[in-house]
């Protein structure tokens, strides 16, 4: 086993235990031979009250097109031209965190169909909700609970427009950004299996992900 896998092997029994380490060098080890991702589907309706206190110090707020662009001129911030270009033609919003002229923490926020996991995977959801990808927290800011502060305040101002909650997913092997969405409120209900072989996707979704909408399409089937 090379020097990085262990250390993550040892990381993560330490911090999620024995089982899950093993699900985890499991799962990354079919991967190395297939394309296999298992997602936990999540939603949240309720911000965490502790969560929605503001830091004087900074400013929050869904960031104008101009600062977006500004700050996506900086590649520390991971915003490509080729997804600006798609997430602004979705009218989708950037909920921001801004320390001076840092971004300190965003998350984009869409009620459409939206590119997901892959660039050729569209996941789509019950528009009642919106769906929170693309969370981003700059590593000096990183321990503060930004990125849990942006989402509760993103879901306030979604709720008072008459949205019912957040929707999300993360991969089932990422056990501390799980860990991190629970503790923020969200609660799970369902997952998505994809599997790519031969150029094609096998997708199945659990019943509660159906129950919402809640799917992964490969885009040359929407159409």
């Amino acid at each position: 086993m090379e020097g990085n896998a262990l250390a993550r092997l040892i990381r993560t029994v330490r911090q999620s235990g024995l089982l899950k380490a093993l699900y985890d060098v499991s799962l990354r080890a079919l991967n190395r031979l297939m394309f296999l991702k298992v997602l936990r589907a999540v939603m949240i309706a309720t911000p965490d009250p502790k969560a929605l206190e503001r830091r004087p110090e900074y400013r929050y707020g869904f960031l104008s097109r101009a600062l977006v662009l500004s700050f996506a001129m900086d590649p520390q911030y991971e915003m490509s031209e080729a997804f600006l270009r798609g997430a602004l033609a979705k009218n989708d919003q950037c909920y921001g965190i801004v320390d001076g002229e840092t971004l300190a923490s965003y998350g984009w926020y869409s009620t459409k169909p939206t590119v997901a996991l892959t660039d050729d995977l569209e996941l789509r959801f019950d528009p009642t909700y919106v769906y929170m990808y693309k969370g981003f927290t700059h590593e000096r800011y990183r321990g503060q609970r930004l990125h849990a502060a942006g989402m509760a305040l993103a879901l306030q101002e979604y709720r008072a427009e008459g949205s019912k909650g957040i929707v999300s997913y993360v991969e089932s092997n990422n056990f501390s950004s799980l860990k991190s969405c629970y503790r923020m409120g969200y609660e799970g209900f369902g997952q998505i299996v994809v599997l790519r072989a031969n150029g094609h996707y096998f997708i199945q979704s659990s019943r509660g992900c159906k129950a919402r909408g809640f799917i992964l399409v490969p885009l040359e089937s929407t159409a």
